[in-house]
């Protein structure tokens, strides 16, 4: 195998597919590996760890068809040192060999048998306005578990509601839930439940506009945006039952401006450590933001003017999780509901019904 690229479009694909390589140390070999395909000017970039696969194509300058493997995360290191211009790969007894001007690098070629096929899903697929599915993920992803103990929280649900798509994730501390107008149907089923680290890959691959394809069948999912693919085993465990946790109504809602409550939130968790909550005072026109350290010697305190619906409350929340609700709505302001300083409360963009992040809030000891 031997062909010519330019840097920036290889360093590209193999940094892309190797994000699905395996890091782990037990691993076969191979899996930690990245493969290159050349087919006379398309070479396929390709990764796996069984769960999870990314493929890249790219236009090459051809000069002998051939298949490599080596690992993945060396070859990344040394293309992305290399100077701006053309590189020459090649395989040759053994070895995988980099030229770019005047370096060189010499890599251990991994036995290509080794490197399993990849599963794709074999369903019809859908398309999907990669700009509309991306936000969608930026929103939802972040609420889904990471610890491997809870598989059932680890997945995202991709199910049909109406005419559109609903993406639903919880980590039981918070849920996030997001309705998509397009992408209606999903192969030949009407549910998926893909695991959260398959689509924040995925939401690297989804650029500014375009489509994207959704394929599903009983076991896999196969996701297509240009030249690459991501193809992910389905979270097999059932999804948890979360409709019952959203009340169609609560009768307290306080407005602030998105922004500044970022901001004062981002400062409070200078000293909102150690799974401390951030204390929100909820007057009828203003919001006090107070953080305590544990020991109750160090204090922040931000205020920002809002608009209350409703009664004044104290309530806590964990600051980090707060942020990331603010940060996923969409508008200059958003609104906080709630019942009580015990139950959910719900976070919204002003005037944006198509998605809710659910909080669970923190015991405040004083």
């Amino acid at each position: 195998m031997k062909f010519k690229v330019e840097k920036t479009a290889f360093a590209d694909a193999v940094g892309l597919a190797s994000r699905a390589a395996s890091t782990r140390n037990n691993a076969l070999p191979a899996l930690s590996g990245v493969k290159l395909e050349l087919i006379g000017s398309n070479l396929t970039v390709t990764c796996t760890d069984n769960d999870l696969a990314i493929r890249h194509s790219i236009a090459v300058n051809g000069i002998s068809d051939g298949t490599a493997v080596t690992d993945a995360r060396r070859l990344s290191d040394v293309v992305k040192v290399l100077e701006e211009g053309a590189v020459t790969i090649s395989l040759d007894n053994e070895a995988i060999t980099i030229s770019s001007g005047r370096s060189k690098a010499t890599l251990r070629a991994l036995v290509a048998t080794d490197f399993p096929p990849v599963a794709e899903a074999g369903a019809d697929p859908v398309s999907l306005p990669a700009a509309e599915f991306a936000e969608a993920l930026r929103q939802v992803v972040r609420a889904a578990a990471r610890d491997l103990q809870k598989p059932q929280l680890t997945g995202v649900l991709m199910a049909v509601d109406g005419d559109g798509m609903r993406l639903v994730a919880t980590d039981s501390f918070r849920l996030a839930v997001k309705k998509m107008r397009h992408g209606n149907l999903i192969g030949a089923r009407d549910f998926a439940v893909v695991p959260g680290r398959a689509l924040a890959e995925l939401s690297r691959m989804l650029g500014a506009g375009g489509e994207a394809s959704l394929s599903v069948s009983a076991d896999r999912a196969t996701f297509r945006v240009g030249a690459a693919s991501l193809s992910t085993s389905l979270v097999s465990a059932e999804f948890p039952k979360y409709e019952q946790l959203i009340a169609p109504q609560l009768p307290n809602k306080v407005v602030v401006e998105r922004e500044p409550l970022l901001h004062a939130l981002r400062r409070c968790r200078v000293l909102a450590r150690e799974n401390t909550p951030v204390r929100l005072e909820i007057g009828s026109e203003t919001v006090r933001l107070v953080a305590r350290t544990t020991d109750g010697q160090e204090e922040f305190v931000d205020e920002l003017d809002s608009t209350l619906t409703g009664a004044e409350l104290v309530i806590g929340f964990n600051p980090e999780y707060l942020a990331d609700g603010v940060e996923a709505v969409s508008g200059e302001s958003a609104s906080i509901e709630t019942s009580d300083p015990l139950k959910p409360a719900v976070i919204r963009g002003v005037g944006d019904d198509e998605y809710l992040y659910l909080l669970m809030p923190q015991r405040l000891s004083v």
